[in-house]
């Protein structure tokens, strides 16, 4: 489904960049995939039939040059951009700081303008490629004390729709994937009574494996997808209603 393709995946190191860097190998393709742990990219890739991974701190300006610098000396072209690194720091609004919307903002949206920007370009002049971003039903739905996260997961599906108008006359799709409760260590952490909370509220009545996400995202990826373009694809169990 995506032999030949070359594919970048950020955020790869763990939950659902993992499963979906896991999940383009399986399908063929050669994947790059970024993250800040490299013993746990290390890991991953071990599980990778072709590609390579760099480190890379997606809240840093000079490591995502970095990035993009060694990506353009090794490879003439990128098929797949998949933005999925996201950091969250849960909190009520009266108790967040400048420096807590400052990195959320780095990584969750800065760093995918910049990607996006750099990587459509090599996609411009092949006259092809995809863009998928990874949002959240928060996005859609707003949540108590992630006032900031659902601020960046919201303006994911904006550029998203945004970007997608300015590129598809160059035969570029822009997609945004908007998980919900899905079981990834992000979710590990959330206390027990709100999890049942969470699990009552989905008409599936169970949690979502990043694995799922992963197949969708490389349905998404391939060109079985080639007239999905400039919209927000929900997985979340029927829990948001979307």
């Amino acid at each position: 489904m995506l032999e030949n393709k070359i594919a970048i995946v950020t955020g790869a190191s763990d939950g659902i960049g993992k499963s979906v860097a896991i999940s383009f190998s399986k399908y063929g393709a050669k994947v790059i995939g970024t993250g800040r742990n490299e013993d746990k990219l290390k890991e991953v890739f071990e599980n990778i039939k072709e590609g390579y991974y760099i480190k890379c701190d997606l809240s840093k300006r000079e490591e995502i040059d970095k990035f993009i610098n060694e990506i353009k000396s090794k490879e003439e072209r990128i098929d797949i951009l998949v933005n999925n690194a996201g950091i969250t720091k849960d909190s009520l609004l009266l108790r967040l700081k400048d420096e807590d919307f400052n990195e959320i903002v780095n990584v969750n949206l800065k760093s995918i303008f910049i990607l996006s920007r750099e990587i459509s370009k090599l996609m411009i002049k092949e006259k092809k490629g995809v863009i998928i971003n990874i949002s959240s039903v928060v996005g859609l739905t707003g949540n108590a004390g992630q006032s900031i996260y659902s601020m960046t997961k919201s303006g994911i599906i904006g550029f998203t729709k945004s970007l997608a108008k300015e590129l598809g006359g160059r035969n570029i799709r822009v997609i945004a994937v908007a998980p919900g409760y899905i079981e990834t260590k992000m979710t590990e952490n959330i206390p027990e009574e709100i999890k049942k909370k969470y699990l009552e509220s989905i008409p599936l009545k169970r949690a979502g494996k990043p694995e799922e996400v992963a197949e969708l995202v490389s349905f998404l990826a391939s060109d079985k997808a080639s007239y999905i373009t400039g919209t927000c694809i929900v997985i979340d169990g029927g829990m948001s209603g979307f």
